[in-house]
């Protein structure tokens, strides 16, 4: 209804935010709270992007899943479920023998040992054995390969990535280990709904990962946990004492240490993976570690949140020379 003072573009183009006019289809597509060009392409996951017409469009090739145990107990399954457990004993992590009907028709098995790693009754995974026609143990940072038959081609490569020992098999199966506290393991698309253990069935429904040995979907962790047991003779896991109750004198350092998470420094992050459930984490591991090893459990809890960063395509450099720091070897 009258006249305001200032600068507008024609009417078949639109302010780029930096003083200047450009066709519509020329602005740029937005990820992570970054600006792309159009043409430009990304990786989400498995798949690629490509910036076009202020859109992605991205290629669906279906993505391998991740289930994650690492520290004190902490477990997300395939279909994106976190719990906590903390058990002292040998847990099936994932495994394709499931139901009366595929008891001899499956083709490998994930077990892990759980040990206690402090005085509060916490437990950490310490060791991990891999059944796939032969058998893998990893322990103490080493790995040992069983072959139950003489000859023939062994069905996985063992090489190193980063801070990482991975096991890539041709059955659809890649595990990552840290060496010490943290398991990823990664499941192919030809496996959903074919699984069972601790990692939950992998259905794309978060709701039913707690299934139970017998095949019962069941509400308390304590009861889904407990019935992947390997051993019968193992005790049943109950709840241990909250750590930083029982460490009080913990309790600011582990706050303190632990708030890089929700810090800058994980920013771009945050939007994507929720920080606070792995900030939960890292204080209950810093205060529970109390028998020596109180860094390397906080390295864990914070390196944890950055691989899960990592499977979305967004890496964070977040050690430093005086945080949890990566040793290199050096050559002479």
């Amino acid at each position: 209804t009258h006249c305001v003072s200032g600068c507008v573009c024609p009417h078949d183009q639109v302010l780029d935010g930096k003083g200047g006019c450009i066709a519509p289809e020329d602005c740029p597509c937005i990820h992570n709270g970054n600006s792309y060009s159009p043409g430009e392409s990304i990786r989400v996951g498995c798949n690629n992007c490509t910036c076009r017409n202020r859109k992605w469009q991205c290629s669906e090739e279906p993505c391998l899943e991740t289930c994650s145990v690492y520290g004190d107990g902490h477990y997300t399954t395939f279909d994106g479920k976190r719990f906590d457990f903390e058990g002292d004993c040998e847990y099936v992590l994932v495994q394709n023998y499931c139901g009366q009907q595929a008891m001899n028709q499956g083709t490998f098995r994930v077990i892990t040992e759980n040990i206690p790693c402090g005085t509060t009754g916490t437990t950490c995974s310490k060791s991990i054995k891999v059944f796939l026609g032969v058998s893998i143990f990893f322990n103490d940072g080493h790995s040992d390969v069983i072959q139950r038959t003489p000859g023939g081609k062994m069905p996985f490569q063992i090489h190193s990535m980063g801070i990482y020992l991975v096991v890539d098999t041709t059955v659809g199966l890649i595990l990552m280990w840290d060496k010490k506290t943290s398991i990823f393991i990664k499941l192919s698309p030809s496996f959903q709904g074919h699984v069972c253990g601790l990692c939950g069935n992998y259905d794309g429904n978060g709701n039913n990962d707690f299934t139970t040995r017998s095949q019962s979907v069941v509400g308390n962790v304590l009861e889904f946990a407990n019935s992947w047991k390997v051993s019968s003779s193992c005790p049943n896991a109950n709840r241990t004492q909250d750590p930083c109750t029982a460490n009080p004198y913990r309790k600011a350092w582990a706050q303190k240490q632990c708030s890089i998470i929700t810090s800058e420094v994980f920013a771009k992050c945050h939007s994507q993976v929720e920080p606070n459930e792995y900030y939960q984490a890292c204080v209950d591991d810093a205060c529970a570690c109390d028998t020596g090893g109180d860094c390397e459990c906080f390295c864990t809890a914070v390196a944890a949140y950055a691989q899960a960063c990592n499977e979305l395509d967004i890496c964070i450099s977040w050690r430093t020379p005086s945080i949890c720091r990566e040793f290199q070897p050096t050559t002479f």
